[in-house]
């Protein structure tokens, strides 16, 4: 993003500046769109996973995760790697449909789902960022099972009972 320009923009598309200038305001309503078209592309991935029907629901939409960051790495820097403090954050109402993902398939409460996505997230997004920034390629089999472990074995703590108390 930080190497997008009017002139480079144009050159892309085979244009003059002016057709640019003459759509958007400026270089911050180009951003705008191209996070906004950056997003629709991220959903797409998750959908496209979800219809597969290779996973279940939930876990097609982290493994669609991790698929994005491989093969829009770019994108997936812009969208997920960057100081966002400022923001709003764009991705709520994904996280709650994943909850709800969590809570009708597995018969949990929202506190409960909440904290397995929360948990999910962070190793999903681990490894995401790892694939992004080119500090490992595993094969999709050892990605695969590596979430449904952790995924199971959060399961299985929240189902339990058990809580993290910081004592080991």
């Amino acid at each position: 993003m930080d190497g997008l320009n009017v002139r480079e923009l144009a050159k892309r598309c085979k244009c003059s500046t002016q057709p640019v200038y003459l759509s958007f305001s400026g270089m911050d309503e180009i951003k705008v769109e191209v996070a906004k078209m950056a997003m629709q592309l991220f959903f797409k991935f998750i959908e496209n996973e979800m219809a597969k029907k290779e996973y279940s629901e939930y876990k097609a939409i982290g493994m669609g995760y991790i698929k994005f960051a491989v093969e829009e790495t770019e994108l997936f820097k812009y969208l997920f790697m960057r100081n966002r403090t400022e923001e709003d954050g764009f991705e709520k109402d994904s996280y709650e449909k994943s909850v709800f993902v969590i809570m009708k398939n597995y018969g949990l409460y929202s506190e409960q789902a909440y904290t397995i996505h929360s948990e999910m997230w962070v190793f999903v997004h681990g490894i995401a960022t790892m694939f992004a920034t080119g500090y490992l390629d595993w094969d999709w089999d050892t990605v695969s099972n590596m979430v449904s472990d952790v995924y199971q074995g959060l399961l299985l703590r929240i189902k339990q009972g058990e809580h993290n108390d910081n004592t080991n």
